[in-house]
């Protein structure tokens, strides 16, 4: 049960953070969102690996390093998360916010640029979390939250730059439900994540093959 109320924690903060930074129209937004996912792996590394991110747990599920009958309660968590953070920032703000791509996007590109950022954040992780080698190494944290906020500032005005299928849905339902939003772009923030996700497993297997 610890592992699943860390996962809703981190996740909820992550979410939390996210909200208001974007909705107050704060200048160093990403630079908010890098420090406290960096912030949440810290605090939860060591009892649920600090996923907060579906994407995240699939990657991680398929090199091994969790065990499958795992995988639902820790994306409930992280959804569950979501959800209640998107709801405390209507409740703050009186106001729901939702990741969309930019109107001129095409769905080409917002696939690519969701896939290629949380492939790296999942080979990030996958290589500096969930290896044996670099078990107990403290600069974990920081490599996590530097490459959320690298590609929030690259591509989250292309895209959105969610990279996480929590992140999409928690905001997005709440909108949907609470101000007059719809689930039309829901799915990308699943297809495009979820293939970064298990594309980045993949290649951790060709980086450590010999």
């Amino acid at each position: 049960m610890s592992r699943y109320v860390t996962e809703f924690v981190g996740t909820f903060f992550l979410v939390l953070t996210i909200g208001l930074t974007v909705m107050n129209g704060t200048p160093m937004a990403p630079l908010a969102i890098g420090s406290v996912l960096m912030a949440m792996v810290y605090m939860g590394g060591h009892i649920s690996g600090a996923h907060y991110n579906p994407a995240v747990s699939v990657a991680i599920l398929i090199r091994g390093k969790m065990e499958a009958r795992d995988l639902v309660p820790y994306v409930l968590a992280q959804i569950s998360g979501a959800i209640l953070a998107s709801l405390a920032v209507w409740v703050i703000l009186q106001d729901t916010f939702a990741p969309a791509p930019a109107p001129e996007a095409g769905l080409v590109t917002v696939l690519l640029a969701e896939g290629l950022f949380t492939f790296a954040l999942s080979l990030v992780v996958l290589n500096v979390a969930a290896d044996d080698v670099t078990a107990g190494d403290s600069s974990h944290g920081l490599a996590i939250g530097f490459t959320v906020m690298a590609g929030v500032f690259a591509v989250g005005g292309i895209s959105g730059g969610v990279f996480n299928p929590a992140v999409g849905t928690g905001p997005i339902l709440v909108d949907a439900l609470m101000g007059d939003g719809t689930f039309d772009q829901l799915w990308i923030y699943w297809a495009g994540p979820l293939l970064g996700g298990v594309a980045a497993a993949g290649v951790f297997d060709l980086q450590h093959a010999d």
